[in-house]
């Protein structure tokens, strides 16, 4: 089976660099069924919109995307966000959008919807967030890209922000995200190799509010498509490989107004106070199965927290809630959420950080 790799990319350029005139293509992304894929389609528009209040309602076989019945499966994407678009260029955009089932209430992978009203009643604390996104490289047979086919590289140690081509793999992948990233606007603020071979990280943020699940959503399409360009599989299993390998998540960084003022060390430990009264219902918000995928990876060991206990420290990698040094140092700043999982719905966990800390729900 031929791979993606393997066509022509130089071809497609020939008539990607085609006029198109004043009609723009929108390229409409939802979350599917699964809570964790993807997916897409284009329309086109008689010409560039200046605001999504200006982009119509759409739909799409619901029953194709584990959402509806094939009986009755008509289901609506809601343009929420757009996006300059780094593939086609030009007045083209990217257009996230919610989605709503047949009798127009959302469907139950639109988390975004809850989402925003609670971000709606927090709103004059500013809450900001910095999600550190990790993902696993994989070839399309499923194994670690660059690994042996029939072994295991080296144990970990050399990997981590490393150099060089028998300890990084997949850097081209890594910097054409991120230039797709900046192009489209979103607020990417760093990347770096991870502790296992072919496993990265890049972080988002910070930014405010519902936009932080918007944006990491959006991040993440256009991290599957770069590697799609490249015949290479995106993974964000909290834990790919088992044993001695470490899993990947995605930290959560939140602050408040009063966090980041002097003296707000005092509300980062009232705001850890509150997260320590509601564990479970945090665990069950941070990854798609409730807690299920999060297992195999919240162990106490290779710098996480046991699944089954609260705990925070400074500098602690091994805590549910991390301080960093310089804010105990300082007095104010940010707390660190180490518990979600990188398959985790940004949404869900954006929404319950704030129900929890600001509206101490």
């Amino acid at each position: 089976m031929q791979s993606n790799a393997q066509t022509n990319k130089a071809v497609l350029d020939r008539y990607l660099s085609l006029e198109q005139g004043k009609r723009v293509q929108a390229l409409y992304i939802w979350i599917d069924g699964t809570g964790e894929g993807m997916r897409s389609k284009t329309k086109t528009l008689e010409s560039k919109p200046t605001s999504v209040t200006e982009l119509p309602i759409w739909n799409y076989d619901g029953s194709s995307t584990y959402q509806a019945e094939g009986s009755n499966s008509d289901t609506y994407l809601k343009p929420v966000k757009m996006y300059p678009d780094p593939f086609r260029r030009g007045n083209n955009i990217l257009v996230m959008c919610e989605t709503y089932k047949y009798n127009k209430e959302p469907t139950d992978t639109n988390h975004r919807k809850l989402c925003l009203e609670v971000m709606e009643k927090a709103k004059e604390e500013h809450p900001w967030f910095g999600i550190e996104q990790e993902y696993t490289l994989l070839d399309q047979d499923g194994h670690p890209f660059g690994w042996p086919k029939n072994g295991f590289p080296g144990p970990q140690g050399p990997y981590y922000c490393g150099v060089g081509a028998n300890r990084v793999y997949g850097r081209d992948i890594v910097e054409a995200h991120y230039r797709c990233c900046l192009y489209a606007g979103i607020r990417v603020s760093g990347t770096n190799a991870e502790v296992m071979p072919a496993q990265w990280e890049y972080q988002v943020g910070p930014t405010e509010g519902i936009d932080m699940g918007d944006d990491l959503w959006v991040s993440r399409y256009l991290l599957e498509r770069v590697a799609e360009d490249f015949g290479v599989v995106v993974s964000f299993d909290p834990k790919p490989m088992a044993g001695d390998w470490n899993g990947a998540g995605a930290h959560t960084n939140f602050s408040t107004d009063d966090m980041r003022n002097p003296g707000g060390i005092k509300a980062i430990e009232a705001a850890i106070d509150q997260l320590s009264k509601h564990h479970i219902r945090h665990i069950k918000a941070y990854d798609p199965r409730e807690g299920k995928d999060n297992e195999r990876r919240l162990t106490g060991a290779h710098e996480t927290s046991s699944i089954h206990d609260f705990s925070a420290g400074v500098a602690n990698r091994g805590c549910s809630i991390r301080i960093p040094r310089e804010v105990a140092e300082q007095g104010y700043g940010y707390l660190e959420d180490r518990r979600p999982s990188s398959n985790c719905d940004p949404y869900s966990v954006t929404r319950v950080v704030v129900q929890t800390i600001c509206l101490k729900e």
